[in-house]
């Protein structure tokens, strides 16, 4: 009798504490664990603008997966389309080799882009903080326009390098800027040709509060805590056109600049667009088991799936957070050694423990179990919960040796240089275009085709 596959898409918080779990569940006879991811590591997302301004390295917050993983075969590549009925998915290894994976059971947990709207320009001006290459980008980028500044005698040309604009205030935009604005203020003091007052940060965001989930005090502490450190934040606001040099704002206004990062919210996996599957705004609809309706044998969770919310109310669907991603990972795990053992499967509750803000210094907003806390007591939460939300003992080293360090010494103002040069936009860095339309995964999950690629040899 064959060993049943199982093939986990996605190496983020859910799709690694599935494969962890598994592994845990399962012996090496029960199932044949794989898990499809383009990268080799669980991005720690929540902590990107910290590599952005340079206080942590990348190996912080991308905790390498064979660390984690000591049964499951890791595939380098991107999934880019599901065929339920061949129970197959279509994989772009990174070597540019298509091939297909074979399933029994399938988990999906391939995360989330961002949220592009259809603002001219923003497709080829805007660049995110959803992936490791864009933070490394940004932090060369952002140095870059101190460093064209300082060497131009040109008033305009200064003005515009030294203009930035982040759009979205939630938790991403919010503390990208607050942690952007901080780099840039501490390396304006090491370029004595350069104006501080010209150096200016615009928050951008179209709803009327500020990271309304932390509620209206909170909100309104943290936007005290922005402007009062000189961020321009703009509410009500949305971008109406951007170019190379200028971001026309709805209300009128147009700003300067070459430096527009977008994080007004995320949207789920063009993955799941290639299912014939009912989805909620985007997100597959799961039963609150995890188990996708009218697809044997699938399993989805995280930022793609529309989880009930089963602590909230009936109605309610879990937020895309790290805390329900690496739960759900749990649950599914359970789920899935439930359906291949013949038990029943059980629910996915799990109540919210809070929200953390982290502005950077000695300044966050936080909401450990529905307390306000605000200042240093709101850091020490949040960096507390971030150390613990990391899944190895390294990355929690590094993590805070680097804090330390940066507390102690502060900022360094390298660029790097290994992304010059390279297409920085939202499609690029997130490979938005690689999914297959239903004839193209067709077209490779044919029995004729999986013939000549057969994939289940390991």
């Amino acid at each position: 009798m064959a060993v049943p596959r199982i093939v986990i898409v996605g190496g983020g918080f859910a799709g690694m504490e599935t494969a962890r779990r598994l592994e845990r569940i399962l012996g090496p006879a029960e199932a044949r664990l794989r898990l499809v991811a383009p990268y080799s590591h669980q991005l720690y997302l929540p902590l990107l603008p910290h590599v952005a301004s340079g206080i942590l390295t990348p190996q912080s917050v991308a905790v390498p997966l064979r660390r984690l993983l000591h049964r499951t075969l890791l595939v380098p590549g991107q999934a880019v389309g599901v065929d339920p009925s061949a129970k197959a998915v279509v994989v772009h290894k990174i070597n540019g080799e298509t091939t297909v994976e074979h399933y029994d059971y399938l988990v999906l947990t391939p995360g989330s882009v961002t949220r592009q709207f259809d603002i001219p320009g923003v497709d080829r001006h805007a660049v995110g903080m959803k992936t490791l290459a864009e933070a490394a980008w940004v932090r060369d980028h952002v140095i870059s326009q101190l460093d064209l500044a300082a060497a131009s005698s040109d008033p305009i040309e200064r003005e515009t390098r030294l203009q930035f604009v982040v759009v979205g205030g939630g938790y991403a935009g919010t503390e990208t800027a607050a942690y952007l604005h901080h780099l840039t203020t501490a390396a304006v003091k090491r370029y004595p040709g350069l104006d501080p007052s010209l150096v200016k940060w615009h928050l951008v965001d179209i709803a009327p509060r500020l990271m309304p989930e932390l509620g209206d005090r909170l909100g309104a502490k943290a936007l005290a805590i922005l402007e009062r450190r000189g961020l321009h934040v703009s509410l009500g606001v949305s971008v109406a056109e951007a170019t190379a040099d200028t971001v026309t704002l709805t209300d009128g206004r147009k700003l300067r600049c070459h430096t527009l990062i977008w994080t007004a919210g995320v949207a789920p996996s063009p993955l799941i667009a290639t299912l014939d599957a009912e989805t909620d705004r985007g997100r597959l609809v799961v039963r609150d088991d995890l188990a996708v309706r009218g697809l044997d044998g699938v399993f989805a969770l995280g930022d793609a799936a529309a989880v009930p919310d089963l602590a909230k109310g009936p109605d309610a669907i879990c937020p895309p957070t790290a805390q329900h991603a690496m739960r759900q990972g749990w649950k599914a795990a359970k789920n899935v050694a439930a359906a291949l053992r013949g038990a029943p499967l059980t629910p996915y509750r799990h109540r919210d423990l809070g929200l953390v803000v982290d502005l950077g210094g000695v300044q966050a907003v936080s909401k450990p179990l529905g307390v306000e806390l605000t200042g240093l007591p709101a850091q020490v939460v949040a960096r507390g919960y971030h150390v613990g939300a990391l899944r190895t003992v390294p990355a929690r080293l590094r993590t805070l040796t680097n804090w330390t360090l940066n507390a102690m010494a502060g900022y360094d103002f390298v660029r790097t240089g290994f992304q010059a040069g390279r297409p920085a936009t939202l499609k690029d860095f997130e490979r938005t275009d690689a999914y297959l339309t239903p004839d193209l995964i067709a077209s490779h999950t044919a029995p004729k085709a999986v013939d000549r690629r057969s994939t289940d040899v390991d």
